[in-house]
């Protein structure tokens, strides 16, 4: 028997699991911590289950993006506007919208250069 998930961030940073057919829900404060929770909830309810869980993407706006990157909302606008920040994946009439995972991966690229650069100036 296959059972499906789905796992997601909720705002205040704890993760939350629900399955889709039977009322089953997990929760930790880390993605690990939920699924364990969640594997031991299925494990009530049956055994010898496999468990195909889909991870859902926080969705980040521009305030938000900013906030990851240490910016202020301007820099972020300033950046997309040249090619140099991830594409929103949509434009909604309330502003552009990112992956929060694609955000924190652009900024953990982008400080490393810094460091880099930062680093490599010293040196001359």
């Amino acid at each position: 028997m296959e059972i499906r998930a789905r796992l997601r961030q909720a705002p205040d940073g704890r993760w939350e699991a629900t399955t889709d057919d039977e009322p089953v829900t997990g929760s930790g404060s880390s993605k690990d911590e939920c699924l364990a929770d969640l594997r031991r909830q299925i494990g009530q309810v049956g055994t010898g289950s496999t468990l195909v869980v889909e991870v859902l993407s926080q969705v980040v706006g521009v305030a938000e993006a900013a906030a990851v990157m240490g910016w202020d909302k301007r820099r972020v606008i300033t950046y997309l506007d040249r090619g140099r920040f991830p594409q929103p994946v949509q434009a909604l009439a309330s502003g552009r919208v990112w992956l929060r995972d694609d955000v924190e991966a652009f900024a953990h690229s982008w400080h490393a250069r810094q460091r880099d650069r930062r680093a490599g100036g010293a040196r001359r």
